[in-house]
Formats: C-alpha cells, sequence, structure tokens
C-alpha cells in the first residue's frame, strides 16, 4: 500500500476505526492507540483489498480484534485510569434533565455495544454484523436485542422512573 493510500484511507475510516475501538475500550487514548495500530498494520498489510467496502470490513475487524487485546492484556486489567484518584473532584449535573447517550452507551456490555455501533451507527445489516463479529445471524439479532433493552433500562433509570420507556414518543 502506497503513502498516497493509506492517506485516503485514514481520511475515509478513521473516525468509523476510532468509534469501533471506543465500543470496546470506553477510553479515548486507548482508542487512540489502537486506531493508530490498525492503520500501521494496513500499511505493512501485503494482501489485496478487492473495493473499499472490503478495506472498510477488514478494518472493523481489525479494531475488534486489537480491542479485545488490549482489554485482555495484564496492563489493562490491573490500572485504574487517573479518573480513580481519590483527590478528583466530581460535579454532577443530574437536575439538567439531560441524557448524554454516549455516557450510557459506555455501560452496555461491549458485545452488545460493538453490534449495536455496527448496525445502527456503520448501517450495516444485520447479516453483515454477524460475519464482521464471526457470529451467527441468530446471534448476532440477540446482541442487538440485548443491547436496545440495556440501552432502554438505562435511560428509564437515568430519568429516575425505573420502567420501561412510554411507547408513545
Amino acid at each position: 500500500m502506497t503513502e498516497d493510500e493509506l492517506e485516503r484511507c485514514i481520511a475515509l475510516y478513521r473516525k468509523m476505526v476510532w468509534s469501533a475501538a471506543l465500543c470496546y475500550v470506553k477510553n479515548p487514548a486507548d482508542a487512540d492507540d489502537v486506531v493508530q495500530d490498525v492503520f500501521l498494520k494496513l500499511y505493512t498489510y501485503g494482501g489485496r483489498f478487492d473495493n473499499d467496502e472490503h478495506i472498510k470490513a477488514w478494518l472493523l475487524k481489525c479494531a475488534v480484534n486489537r480491542s479485545k487485546n488490549i482489554l485482555r492484556s495484564h496492563w489493562y486489567r490491573f490500572s485504574q485510569p487517573l479518573e480513580a484518584a481519590d483527590n478528583k473532584e466530581y460535579f454532577d449535573d443530574k437536575d439538567s434533565g439531560v441524557i448524554e447517550l454516549p455516557e450510557l452507551f459506555k455501560k452496555i456490555s461491549p458485545k452488545n455495544r460493538i453490534a449495536l455501533y455496527l448496525h445502527y451507527i456503520e448501517g450495516y445489516s444485520v447479516e453483515e454484523t454477524a460475519r464482521l463479529l464471526n457470529i451467527s445471524k441468530s446471534a448476532a439479532g440477540v446482541r442487538l436485542m440485548r443491547g436496545r433493552k440495556q440501552l432502554e433500562k438505562l435511560i428509564a433509570d437515568e430519568r429516575g422512573n425505573g420502567n420501561e420507556l412510554q411507547k408513545d414518543c
């Protein structure tokens, strides 16, 4: 792959790779590391790609695998983020009534979160999502259903009613 082709791919797919990585690692700095690793791997990759959709799927697959490797690493499992420091001040803005969806999205289990991201954000069909995650179509559907239910419950809890969302919206 030439440098020009790499720059084109970075311009087209950087945000997508970063978002997919963030679904897993929940930390922007770690997602940045995944992006860097994935595009370095693309640059050194010796194989051929049929088209841009093939590159996109390959990049997503690499991002998911690299994110999983980070989550399994000893360092990641036994370190604590800087925000866990005792002298950190937190400001709670629960009275504003605004629900921060990206924060709630981080609370969904990683398996369901990546399925939701691929399907609803990246626009992949259930079949394509299943293929990208190396799972069956029915398993992808279950993950999407469970992810939607988790998100619905989180939103209801955030609003303070604890019940299911009202369906009249």
